[in-house]
């Protein structure tokens, strides 16, 4: 007990020094890990905490203590290992990195992870009607298919470019679901891993003296050089196409994105029910409600590219 008090202090004074939220309560604890530290985990984080709330879990009735740790292999087990050894009531995870860490790193604590792509691909969850074990979440899968179709209704794609990481789950299999969709439409697939910051100028020299169109995948390091992947695609005259959140508004000429708010409230709407009984593994994966096919059109224009009725009246929300 004077260890999980001791870590308790030591973590909400590593929060409070990152900007990142606790509350200072005698009720449950819970235990929250970003994969890194991206708006789209910020902003479910916050959702998750606000909805939490709601539902009667607010300051006095629950403590939560976060981490951030820096996005690699080592850093997601090593905090999860920390939580793990003061057993919190609730461990929750954002991003399917970390995710698999707790999965692989916990003795038996609740889980709930957020905004994972693809649970039962990427070996996180048993399947969609049941996660099994100590875990239960919310998937931000949106289909790959959709997006290139967009795309190809602005302009036909000759060979797609993919950026992707290899230490991300989530990163690997968009790329794989890149390809099969190649296979069946007939365009063609380059690659470029990025694992680090310093090979994102190599990735993209590489890339766009190959491509007529760049995929940015799900990605920590990647999400971070999000402005200069657009920057040189431009100059490049390639459009960028992505499935994260907020990218049409960075650049990007087409997005198919999940709401990181509404991932933020349904797991909130886990957590409670955990912390108030529920087994997590014999609940259901969530899968996003809100999902929005995002068109840039003032992208369109720098590109010098026509954008048809078909393609525009698909799209759910239009950037002028």
């Amino acid at each position: 007990m004077a260890l999980k008090k001791l870590f308790i202090a030591l973590t909400c004074m590593l929060c409070l020094c990152c900007g990142a939220s606790s509350a200072s309560a005698a009720g449950k604890l819970v235990a929250a890990v970003l994969t890194s530290d991206m708006e789209r985990y910020r902003d479910a984080y916050r959702s998750f905490l606000k909805a939490l709330a709601a539902k009667g879990y607010e300051e006095g009735a629950v403590e939560v203590v976060t981490q951030t740790p820096n996005p690699d292999p080592i850093s997601w087990a090593n905090s999860v290992r920390k939580f793990d050894a003061i057993k919190p009531d609730l461990l929750v995870t954002f991003g399917a990195p970390v995710t698999l860490a707790a999965k692989q790193e916990t003795s038996g604590i609740p889980v709930v992870f957020v905004d994972v792509y693809g649970p039962v691909e990427t070996g996180i969850s048993r399947s969609m009607s049941q996660a099994g074990g100590s875990l239960c979440g919310v998937s931000s899968k949106v289909p790959v298919a959709t997006l290139i179709k967009a795309m190809g209704d602005i302009r036909p794609i000759r060979t797609l470019g993919v950026l992707y990481n290899t230490r991300e789950a989530g990163s690997i299999l968009q790329l794989k679901e890149v390809k099969r969709v190649a296979a069946q439409q007939g365009f063609a697939v380059v690659e470029a891993n990025v694992s680090s910051a310093a090979g994102l100028d190599t990735a993209l020299t590489y890339l766009l003296g190959r491509a007529d169109c760049l995929f940015v995948s799900e990605s920590s390091v990647i999400g971070r050089g999000f402005d200069r992947i657009v920057r040189k695609a431009t100059d490049a005259r390639v459009a960028v196409i992505s499935l994260t959140p907020g990218s049409s508004e960075r650049g990007a000429l087409v997005s198919l994105e999940i709401s990181p708010t509404e991932q933020g409230q349904l797991a909130a709407d886990y957590a409670s029910k955990i912390l108030s009984g529920r087994k997590p593994g014999e609940l259901p994966v969530y899968t996003p409600r809100k999902v929005d096919l995002v068109l840039n059109m003032g992208v369109a224009r720098t590109l010098d590219l026509h954008v048809p009725f078909k393609a525009l009246s698909a799209a759910t929300r239009v950037i002028k």
